[in-house]
C-alpha cells in the first residue's frame, strides 16, 4: 500500500471516529418503533445533574489560580457544555422530530415545553449559575407528563 493511501485511509478511520458517536447517541429517524421515551428524560435528568456538578467545582475553582486547577477549571466547563447540548440534541434530534405530533393533544403547549428545554440548556451553556440549572432542571421535569415510566 502506498504512503499516500494509508493517509487517506487513516484519515477515513478518524473521521468515523469522530462522526459514529455523535450518530449513534440520537435514536434513528427511521420509523423502528423502539422508544423509551421515560428512559430519555431520565438520561436528561442524569445530564442536568453533571451539569449541576460542573457548575458546583466552577463555582470552588474559580478563584484558584495555579496550573492544575485551571487546567480542571477548563474541564468542567467543557463537561457542562456538552452535556448541556446533549440535552438539546436529545429535545431536536429524538422528541421534536419523532415524538411531538401535530395531531397530539396539546400539540402547541408539547412544542412550547420542548422549546423551553432547549431555551434552559442553552442559558446554562452560557453562564455558570445555579439559577440557569434549576431552571433546566425544571423544564426537563416538565416533560415527565408526556412521557412516564410504563
Amino acid at each position: 500500500m502506498t504512503k499516500m493511501r494509508m493517509v487517506g485511509l487513516v484519515g477515513i478511520f478518524g473521521f468515523l471516529i469522530a462522526v459514529l458517536p455523535s450518530l449513534a447517541q440520537a435514536h434513528c429517524q427511521v420509523p423502528c418503533g423502539i422508544y423509551d421515551d421515560h428512559a430519555r428524560v431520565t438520561a436528561m435528568l442524569e445530564d442536568v445533574t453533571t451539569v449541576r456538578k460542573a457548575v458546583t467545582m466552577l463555582e470552588k475553582l474559580a478563584a484558584k489560580t495555579d496550573v492544575q486547577s485551571r487546567q480542571q477549571f477548563v474541564r468542567w466547563v467543557m463537561n457542562k457544555e456538552s452535556h448541556a447540548q446533549k440535552i438539546i440534541s436529545s429535545i431536536a434530534d429524538y422528541f421534536l422530530t419523532q415524538r411531538v405530533k401535530p395531531d397530539q393533544k396539546e400539540y402547541v403547549e408539547r412544542l412550547k415545553k420542548h422549546h423551553a428545554v432547549i431555551l434552559a440548556a442553552m442559558e446554562a451553556k452560557q453562564h455558570a449559575d445555579m439559577k440557569a440549572v434549576d431552571a433546566l432542571e425544571s423544564a426537563v421535569q416538565a416533560l415527565l407528563e408526556y412521557y412516564p415510566e410504563k
